[in-house]
């Protein structure tokens, strides 16, 4: 099918795990009410975002995929007949974590996951601490209602990420984030910083010709340091914002988009028709000194 209703949760989350994976799951059930059948959740909901400081304590917030979450998600997928995207902190081994996403078909399989490879370590993202990069490659997940692809927050910046994740063959690119503002920060520069990671991701949607759907998280987090800007949005392919969530306020968001519209919009600006792959071969270098 080409048309297809994607639900987007946008939530606050506490220290409470449960708390949050039960939150999450009636936030599902309100999109699938709504008539969802993709239901893509935000980075790392089972938490509050724990790497703005280095603690080994918040290791113990891992756990295996598929694992808990994964098994009650799935039941709930199943249920609902909806696929759902779920970012989770993945205890691979001793030692050896990951920031992971899931993907639960409409009935109930685990269809496997795609683990974020560019890793950021930034003041308040601390993420190199916690998580291994990704070593599973950009993948697809070919699902009941469309096949897509998943990469994560800080991968929201790489075109190289989103256009491997395209030639693959997804129709759709999801990203799951949780990113937010300093609230000792001015307005301009919260304006500016928003505008850049709405940008970047809406360029994706037009270089490669697909939908791209991007799900933050809202609320004061880091004891009150830390606003998060909420701003979940639909981009079409030819960039046009279609939706766009509040940036204080939590919501559940159901919108329809056609995936055969990608074949119109590659047709129409044929970016992918006349791309040089003859000449990309320095895109390898990590910076061309001569």
């Amino acid at each position: 099918m080409s048309k297809v209703k994607i639900g987007l949760v946008q939530m606050s989350c506490t220290n409470d795990k449960q708390a949050n994976l039960q939150k999450a799951t009636e936030k599902i059930r309100e999109a699938a009410a709504k008539g969802a059948q993709i239901v893509c959740l935000q980075e790392l909901f089972t938490s509050l975002y724990f790497c703005d400081v280095e603690d080994y304590e918040h290791f113990k917030l891992a756990e295996p995929i598929p694992g808990p979450s994964t098994d009650v998600l799935s039941q709930l997928a199943a249920s609902l007949q909806i696929v759902i995207i779920a970012s989770l902190f993945e205890k691979r081994a001793q030692g050896i974590y990951h920031n992971t996403t899931a993907v639960l078909d409409a009935d109930g399989t685990y269809l496997g996951k795609y683990r974020k490879m560019h890793i950021p370590d930034d003041p308040a993202y601390y993420e190199k601490f916690y998580f291994t990069p990704g070593d599973l490659g950009y993948k697809i997940f070919k699902t009941r209602y469309a096949n897509f692809g998943v990469l994560i927050c800080w991968d929201q910046w790489y075109p190289e990420a989103a256009r491997i994740t395209s030639l693959m063959g997804a129709e759709i690119l999801f990203y799951p984030t949780a990113i937010g503002w300093a609230t000792a920060q001015d307005e301009a520069t919260n304006t500016e910083q928003f505008n850049a990671w709405q940008t970047i991701q809406r360029s994706h949607a037009v270089a490669n010709g697909v939908h791209v759907v991007s799900v933050n998280r809202v609320g004061l987090e880091q004891e009150g340091l830390m606003k998060f800007w909420g701003g979940s949005f639909i981009a079409n392919p030819f960039g046009s914002v279609i939706y766009q969530a509040s940036h204080d306020k939590e919501e559940v968001v159901v919108q329809e988009i056609d995936t055969a519209k990608t074949d119109s919009y590659r047709t129409h600006w044929p970016f992918m028709r006349d791309r040089r792959i003859d000449s990309y071969l320095p895109i390898t270098k990590r910076y061309i000194d001569e």
